[in-house]
Formats: structure tokens, sequence, C-alpha cells
């Protein structure tokens, strides 16, 4: 017997669902939502611009790792202080066009929020995905719907041979008139709670799969763009694709389980709310930084302690998410300087009381920021 997707019941996309049984959970979550946008109000225009630019690296991360592209972490938070205009002191000089692309859609999506979702902004927002493919005009087709002339849009896993289908999109045929009334939608009030139209908008999307790659990256930027709506806000404190890619498993399963369902998609949207509920939970991780690092330098100023430039680029790469342990041998290669000049910066910033040696001591000396600056 042929599988049968939502996409082809004759009442598609008539979606519908359990509104007294998410009623409980949305109140949650926009408790949750609510308590942290009043936090970080608390905190200054510039920690909470930090915050959204250590916010936004991790989605813009996390969203292209979900489907297994591997973006420089490093060249994304670059690209995205350059074009927000923020001064970090420790931008790297790069030339990276597919994390530059994926940093313009992630913005697009969430710094012009209120302006409509049109074809031609996906296009652009696709195009900006595969920015070498369009300069090379190969055959994948880059900013234009998929054709399907190598056969059927499926989503597949496994080897060659013993490949399982997961899930085949609407034939290409129907993308166009598909794609239009998602947009219709998308932009009216006929669904009111953004929260809801975020979860119904990725899911809607990546069901049409309109393009022949980075369906679940766009739908994925169509999200966010909602949430944005929802704390009228271009300012982001949580990460929404960070927790997806720690559920990555989940996430998948359940698409394919309400795809190959009814148009009733509690069940997705239940997922979703509480994805989104542990996202809003863990954003304290990630915005309390902000806080931390602000509390920080308005010590040392108080103390009237100045760093040099090397100095302070170390201290705002630990506190920006230093990979792995300090050395002496890292602070040369970070600052292109020599041993002497190294271990001098290290050793007054200890005398400072801004840095501390790690446990470990001896060939392996390494150090750490002491955030307590007294």
């Amino acid at each position: 017997m042929a599988r049968i997707y939502i996409h082809e019941l004759r009442d598609w996309p008539r979606f519908t669902w359990d509104s007294r049984r998410l009623a409980p959970l949305l109140s949650e979550v926009r408790l949750r939502q609510g308590l942290l946008l009043g936090k970080m109000q608390s905190y200054s225009w510039d920690s909470r611009w930090t915050a959204t630019l250590k916010v936004l690296t991790e989605e813009t991360i996390k969203s292209s790792a979900i489907e297994g592209v591997a973006l420089d972490p490093e060249n994304v938070r670059s690209s995205l202080a350059l074009k927000l205009g923020l001064r970090t002191g420790d931008l790297k000089n790069y030339n990276d066009p597919t994390a530059d692309g994926a940093v313009q859609m992630m913005l697009d999506a969430t710094q012009n929020f209120s302006q409509p979702l049109t074809k031609r902004r996906l296009f652009e927002w696709h195009a900006h995905l595969f920015p070498e493919l369009r300069r090379t005009g190969n055959n994948f087709r880059v900013g234009a719907w998929r054709d399907d002339r190598h056969g059927p849009m499926q989503v597949v896993s496994g080897r060659i041979g013993r490949l399982t289908v997961h899930y085949v999109a609407p034939a290409a045929d129907r993308v166009d008139n598909e794609v239009s009334r998602f947009l219709q939608w998308f932009d009216t009030a006929e669904q009111g709670d953004p929260l809801l139209k975020a979860a119904i908008a990725q899911l809607w999307f990546v069901t049409i799969h309109p393009f022949e790659d980075g369906n679940g990256r766009v739908a994925r930027a169509i999200a966010e763009m909602c949430l944005a709506r929802s704390d009228g806000s271009a300012q982001r404190f949580y990460s929404m694709s960070s927790q997806i890619l720690e559920e990555r498993k989940g996430y998948y399963e359940i698409l394919e389980k309400t795809q190959r369902g009814s148009l009733d998609i509690t069940a997705w949207l239940t997922w979703f709310l509480e994805c989104l509920d542990r996202a809003l939970a863990q954003s304290s991780r990630i915005t309390d930084v902000a806080l931390e690092k602000e509390l920080f330098w308005q010590r040392l100023s108080k103390r009237k302690i100045s760093l040099n430039d090397r100095q302070k680029k170390i201290v705002n790469k630990l506190f920006g998410g230093f990979e792995g342990k300090l050395t002496r041998a890292k602070w040369m290669k970070l600052t292109k300087t020599s041993s002497r000049t190294a271990l001098r910066d290290i050793e007054q910033l200890i005398a400072f009381g801004v840095l501390e040696h790690e446990e470990a001591g001896g060939r392996s000396t390494s150090y750490r920021l002491k955030k307590v600056v007294e």
C-alpha cells in the first residue's frame, strides 16, 4: 500500500490541534519567555547586544550543524559583529563566503522580522546558503524552486542500495502554488499566537520542501523570524537551533511521524513548545555571560586598571567561548607576540587578579579568568 503524507490529504494544509491540551504548556513557555526578556532589559544596551551576538552565533552555527554543515565559529562571529556594527576588539580577518551567507540569512530573518516574507526573499536566503554554487553556475538550482528532474524530492538515510525513505515531498509542479499559500498565511493574523505560528511555519515550509537543499535551515530561519516577532525585538537571547541540535534524533522522529500522520499536529506543536521551553531555560547559560562581562569591566574600571590591546583581546575571547585551555603558547599565537611578552602580559593579569592558574601546573600550565575581580 502506498504511503500517504499529510500534503496528499484532501484538507491539506488545514492543520488542527487540541488547544485545551496545549494551553498549560503554552502558558509556561510564554511565562519563561517574558521572564527572560524582562531580565535582559535590566542589562545595559551593550550587554544586550553582546548576548545577541553570542546567541546569533550559536543559532547560525547550530542550524547548519543540524544538517551536517560545519561552519567556523570565529568566522561566523566576526561576520555577525561586522554586519551588526559591533566592535568587540577581537574580530578575525577571514574570507568565508559560506559563513557570510548563513549570517546574511539569519540577520535578515531576525533584524528585519517585521518585513513581509516573499518568494524573492526566500530565493535570496537560499542563494546566501550556497554562494560558491551560485558562482559556478552548475546544475544545482540556487535561488530557485527545485524541478525534480532527477526524480521526486525524498528525505532518505542509509547506504546506497539500502536507503530508507523517510519522506517524499510534493511534486515540483505544486511547489510554487504551495509556497504562495504558505506566504499568504504567514503574513496574516489567521494564526494569532506567534509561538504557535513559529511551530506551524517550520513544519509547513519543511513539508513543502521547495528547494533542492537547505530546506531545514530556511525553515528554521522562518521560525526565528516568528520568534523575533513574538519578542518584538531584533535582539535575540535564546537559540532554538542549539536545543534542536541537542535533540536532533527526536526532532527528525517527530517530523517524520507528523508528515506521515493526520492534519492534527498537536504532537508536533507539543514537541516544538517543549523544545522551545528548554531553549529558554538554557538561555541563562548564554545571556549570563553578558552580565558577567559587563560587571567584570566595571570592576576593572573602578580600580582604575587599564589593559593593553593584547590583554583585552584575550579577556574578551575568554568571555566569548575560548576553545580549550589558555596557555602561553596560545597567547603567543593569538596575539602574535614573543614568549617573553606573552608571559609578561599573563603575569600582569595575574597580579591584577584578572587571571589565575588552573590546577594543573608544570609543562601544562594554563590559566583561566578570575571573574570576581576584587
